[in-house]
C-alpha cells in the first residue's frame, strides 16, 4: 500500500506481504499465525480482501510505503511488486555496486525493472533472452550494454565467465546450466521467478567455481521504502499500460501471449467514478 501522507492512521488489520528482515522472530511467529494477505484472504468479520481492486483500504501504518510527490501512481504501483522483487536481491547479494557485470534473464515485468536498477547502480548489464525481437528494445529503449541470445552457442561461449551475478526472471521451465557457465568464480545466479516444474541443476560448475544458485522474493518494509526513495531520486518508474476494469479479460489474453510492455495497471478510481450514478 502506498500513500502520500506524512502520517497514517493505524488499523488492527495487517494486510501486506512482509519479509523477516524487518521483524524480530517473536513478532514474526505471531504475525504468521495471524497473517492476512492483501488478496483473497478473509477478514476477522468474514469479508474478503480485494487488494488493489478495492476502492478503499485500511492498514496499520507499519505497512504503508510513502510515495514522493513526483512519483506517478500508475508507473509507481508495479514497483511495490516487480520493483522490490529485483531490487532486494541486487542489494542483498552485493550486486548493486558500480562496475559489476550483471545479467538479466528475461525482459518482461521483472526483467525490465532489474535492468533499470542495475544500470542505476552503475553496473554493466547484459540481457539474456530466447527472443531476438527483444534486442532493439533492450539496447535502444533500456540502454543495456549487451544482448545475448541464449540459443546462440557462439554468443554464449564468448560470454563464458563474464558475469558477477545473474537475476533470472523467467517463470517458464528453462535450463540453468548455460547460465552457470556465464558466471565468474564466486558468481551468483538468483532466481526470482517461480517455474511450475523442477529445474535441473548440475553441481560440478558450482563446486569448481564456488558459484551460488539462490532465490529471493519481494522484500521487507524498510527495504521497500528505501527502494521507493531510490527511484524518486533517480527518476525510475515501471513501463506500464493503464487500462480500465472492463479491459481486464482482454488484458489477460494479451498477457498470455506476452503482449504487454511491461505491466498492466488497472485504473480502479476512474473506473469506479464512471459507474457512479
Amino acid at each position: 500500500m502506498a500513500a502520500r501522507v506524512p502520517h497514517a492512521l493505524s488499523s488492527d488489520k495487517d494486510c501486506l506481504c512482509l519479509s523477516a528482515s524487518d521483524l524480530d522472530w517473536v513478532f514474526l511467529k505471531l504475525f504468521l499465525s495471524q497473517i492476512l494477505l492483501t488478496y483473497a484472504s478473509v477478514y476477522h468479520d468474514g469479508t474478503i480482501t480485494y487488494g488493489g481492486y478495492s476502492d478503499t483500504m485500511v492498514a496499520n501504518e507499519r505497512y504503508i510505503v510513502r510515495f514522493s510527490d513526483n512519483m506517478p501512481l500508475d508507473a509507481g504501483a508495479p514497483l511495490l511488486c516487480a520493483g522490490i522483487t529485483v531490487y532486494s536481491p541486487l542489494k542483498y547479494f552485493g550486486l548493486a555496486e558500480p562496475g559489476k557485470n550483471i545479467g538479466v534473464v528475461g525482459l518482461g515485468g521483472l526483467g525490465h525493472m532489474a535492468v533499470k536498477f542495475a544500470k542505476a547502480f552503475g553496473a554493466k548489464v547484459t540481457v539474456i533472452s530466447t527472443s531476438i525481437s527483444k534486442k532493439d528494445e533492450a539496447l535502444k529503449h533500456l540502454g543495456v550494454d549487451s544482448f545475448l541470445l541464449s540459443h546462440d552457442q557462439e554468443q554464449v561461449q564468448a560470454a563464458q565467465g563474464t558475469l558477477d551475478g545473474i537475476i533470472d526472471t523467467v517463470s517458464a521451465p528453462h535450463p540453468i546450466l548455460p547460465l552457470l557457465g556465464l558466471l565468474k568464480s564466486h558468481g551468483k545466479l538468483v532466481m526470482v521467478s517461480l517455474p511450475d516444474k523442477p529445474l535441473e541443476l548440475f553441481v560440478f560448475p558450482l563446486v569448481t567455481g564456488r558459484k551460488m544458485v539462490t532465490g529471493s522474493g519481494i522484500g521487507g518494509m524498510k527495504e521497500t521504502q528505501e527502494m521507493i526513495d531510490f527511484v524518486a531520486k533517480h527518476n525510475i518508474t515501471a513501463d506500464v499500460e493503464v487500462i480500465s476494469m472492463e479491459y481486464v479479460n482482454t488484458a489477460m489474453e494479451r498477457l498470455a501471449k506476452g503482449d504487454v510492455r511491461y505491466r498492466f495497471v488497472i485504473d480502479i478510481g476512474n473506473t469506479l467514478d464512471a459507474t457512479k450514478p
